[in-house]
């Protein structure tokens, strides 16, 4: 069974940290400098916050597939809609070691899909630059890189 995923960039971590606690009644499941996510069954949702220098709100909306295979069944469908702006291996993004679909919906939302297959130690393996935020996912207008 799949799980939405919703993404939020975050002026202050630890208020937000505070306050999404309060309103899931759970302490969340990773915490770190500058990221925490909340693995939610009751709603079923991967919610996760940033504090990254990146524009305040929505970042990005998400499908996590439970295995591969859903991860496959999600890819396929976006291939066929031409929305997968990436797809990426093996990728370190937000903590995690993770397979995914990176798209966009006709309005320029952005979409993760991914299947997440272990942890790590950095938020990113994306080279770090001195003049930008670590990032995960394509480079697009007004998105974090």
């Amino acid at each position: 069974m799949k799980r939405f995923h919703v993404h939020v960039n975050v002026d202050e971590i630890d208020s937000s940290i505070r306050f999404y606690s309060m309103l899931f009644g759970a302490a969340p499941t990773v915490v770190k400098s500058d990221y925490a996510k909340w693995m939610l069954d009751d709603p079923r949702v991967n919610f996760a916050i940033s504090q990254s220098g990146r524009l305040l709100g929505v970042d990005h909306l998400g499908l996590q597939a439970e295995d591969e295979g859903e991860l496959s069944v999600i890819g396929e469908r976006l291939q066929a809609a031409d929305a997968v702006a990436l797809a990426e291996k093996s990728t370190t993004c937000c903590y995690a070691r993770s397979d995914k679909f990176w798209a966009e919906d006709p309005q320029g939302v952005r979409w993760e899909s991914f299947y997440t297959h272990g942890e790590a130690t950095t938020y990113t393996n994306a080279p770090e630059q001195s003049d930008a935020a670590p990032c995960c996912g394509p480079k697009a207008a007004g998105s974090c890189c």
